[in-house]
Parts: C-alpha cells; structure tokens; sequence
C-alpha cells in the first residue's frame, strides 16, 4: 500500500471512529432523557422540558393533505427517488423530499397543546411505499398485468403520515400563555414599553414633555417610567384573562424532541441498539487506525 493509500486510510479510519463514538454518545443521552423525564398532563405541566402522552385532533378549519397520494392528514413528509445509473451501478438516488410544518393538536383529555413540529424527529406510523413512472404521482400505483411487466418503476415513493385520531407521544420545550399561569418580570416589562414608545418619540414628547422644550428632562423620564410600569402590569393582567394556551417546541437546549406514534420504551430501546452499532463502529475505526498505523511502522 502507497503512502497516499495509506493517509487516505488513517484519516477515514479515524472519521470513522470520531463520528460513530459521538453519535453513538448522543444516542444514549437521548434514550436517558426519554426514559427520565416524567409523563405530564397537560393542565398542570410546569414549563420547561415535558413529555406528553395524547391523540392527535384536528385543527379546526386547517385542510392538510399528503403531496403524493392526496390522502388528508395532520402531518406528512415524502420523499421521491430515482433509479439511476447503468449497468451494476445503477441506485435509488433522492431527488425530491419534503417535510409538513403544519402545526399539530395535542389532547390528553386534560387540556390541549399545539405542537411545531419543526426540527423533531418524528415518527409516524403510517408509511406507504411504492413504484411508478411519473416524476409526480396522483396515487398509488396499479398492480396487474402492467406492475408484473415491471414498466414503469423508475421512480420510488415514499410517504409518512399522521392522522387525527392516532396515539402520539412527545417530548419538547412546553410553554404556556393566559390563563393566570404566566409570571410577570415587571423590570423587563417595563423596559419593553419604554422601547416602544421610543419608536414613536414625537408621540412620547407629545404626552410626557411637560415644559414644551422639545426633550425630556429627568422628571419627565421618571414620569415615563412610571406609565410604562402600568402599562406592563395592565397589558400582564390582559393576558392572563384569555384562555390558558399551551405550545410544545424544539428545545434550545441539546435535548430530544421527538414526536411518535410509538411510546417511549420502545424509542428508547431503538436509541440503545444505534447507540451500540455506533460503538461496534467506533471500534472497528480504532482497531482499523491501528492497524494501518502498524503497516506504517509508527
């Protein structure tokens, strides 16, 4: 083996090893944080990381419908492939995909929450795959006559779907609004009407420049404090008279948002084995960098 052969050899050995050791460390750290974070109801969830056992509702007067089969839905994401190639080579190759980023409605009998389910890791439980000759299908392919010739199979299709009425697990940043539940940081309140009636200053010179000199002198700021203190306790207590609404979200955090029609055992037993694959590959880079490093005579 040349020595080009040889460096080529080290550094994929070693992205090998790198990249499978750290993802198979995030796996593990996702399956502990599933298995670690209690189930809430909804109601009476703190805010923060939560994990929510319901089913999935409908969204009143949304329409969602999946791109390739027409089929309505609550979530969908789909993905065509192309078989190219020639000869030996040829391959299924992706060429079009895309993702629903249609909120989802959340009941648990004790409350309701949207969900975004953008950056989750969903899994649903309905998946359809199938073959045809159009770029873009109208639906599922025909069997016969035709499908046992094989035409038409250039092109593969895959869709997944959530539908209203399913079990849904999840597990993300929850947050709340009205309701009472809200706390108020009435300094930083304050600080964001005062920034907002800066944006118009004509209109706080008009309300608040006493004197008429055409600026506000430190009486007249304290003044403008004043009101926007009010303002916040006010706009605080508007707020918390509308209904409670409650959103869950990817977190900012490093931890798992995830969105299955599977519970969380079952989530957390598939993290471990990819976490162990990922091991079994970290090892097999180490021991593959070590031993081009014997040939190398290091």
């Amino acid at each position: 083996m040349g020595l080009e052969g040889l460096t080529f050899g080290l550094a994929a050995s070693a992205v090998l090893s790198v990249a499978s050791g750290w993802w198979a460390l995030r796996r593990l750290v996702q399956a502990r944080h599933l298995l670690d974070t209690p189930t809430s109801k909804i109601r009476s969830a703190a805010q923060g990381y939560a994990e929510f056992y319901g089913v999935l509702q409908e969204i009143p007067e949304t329409v969602i419908v999946a791109p390739l089969t027409g089929t309505p839905c609550q979530w969908w994401r789909y993905r065509i492939e192309e078989y190219q190639g020639s000869g030996k080579s040829r391959s299924w190759r992706v060429v079009e995909r895309g993702t629903s980023e249609a909120w989802l409605l959340l009941d648990d009998h004790t409350g309701q929450c949207l969900i975004d389910p953008r950056g989750a890791l969903v899994r649903p439980a309905t998946r359809v795959v199938w073959q045809g000759h159009q770029r873009h299908p109208r639906g599922l392919a025909k069997t016969g006559f035709f499908a046992a010739l094989g035409l038409g199979r250039e092109y593969r299709y895959t869709e997944e779907r959530l539908h209203s009425g399913q079990p849904l697990y999840a597990i993300g940043e929850f947050r709340s609004s009205g309701g009472g539940r809200q706390g108020l940081d009435l300094d930083a309140a304050q600080r964001t009407v005062v920034s907002e009636w800066k944006g118009n200053f004509d209109g706080l010179l008009q309300r608040f420049d006493q004197n008429s000199d055409g600026q506000l002198d430190e009486r007249e700021w304290a003044r403008v404090r004043l009101a926007a203190r009010l303002e916040a306790e006010d706009r605080h207590r508007a707020q918390s008279a509308q209904p409670a609404r409650h959103q869950l979200s990817k977190p900012r955090e490093s931890q798992p948002f995830v969105l299955s029609c599977a519970g969380e055992d079952e989530l957390a037993r598939r993290f471990y084995w990819q976490a162990a694959a990922g091991f079994v590959l970290c090892l097999a880079g180490a021991v593959a960098y070590a031993w081009l490093l014997g040939i190398k005579g290091f």
